[in-house]
């Protein structure tokens, strides 16, 4: 295993044993739930807005070690985030996760955790499970659109 690999091995685990930004929001502006049949993976996804920003996101999350590392980063990734950010980070993943973006785009710092999610992308089977709290973020992004 090279070193780069073991880095994102290692911040993966980090997130899936240490998720941040667990928990419900008591009356969150959008709930959305989503769900991974072929795995079993599921999210509850909880989202304030405030003045064109998430100002709050909060994620239950069940299933495999990706789906909640990737729901925990998620979360930091785009906390705080004026809406049209959130959604080029979340293009920027899917991009990356997929094929259909360019896998040489250097993150913001603030964003570095995310690069390994570029992993994932060795075991296409895996690629649902790193993108449902992505697309469950979009679709309560959608709903205040």
């Amino acid at each position: 295993m090279s070193l780069a690999d073991e880095l994102y091995r290692e911040t993966i685990l980090d997130h899936y044993h240490h998720p941040r930004n667990q928990g419900v929001i008591a009356d969150p502006a959008v709930k959305i739930e989503g769900v991974n049949p072929l795995c079993g993976d599921e999210v509850t996804l909880y989202v304030l807005f405030d003045d064109g920003k998430i100002s709050d996101v909060k994620l239950q999350a069940k299933g495999c070690s990706i789906n909640m590392a990737s729901g925990s980063m998620m979360t930091e990734a785009v906390k705080g985030q004026e809406i049209g950010e959130a959604t080029e980070v979340i293009d920027l993943i899917k991009g990356m996760l997929t094929g259909k973006g360019n896998d040489d785009v250097e993150l913001p710092e603030e964003l570095e955790d995310l690069e390994s999610l570029k992993g994932v992308k060795k075991y296409p089977v895996r690629i649902k499970c790193a993108l449902l709290p992505w697309n469950a973020l979009l679709e309560a992004i959608d709903t205040v659109k």
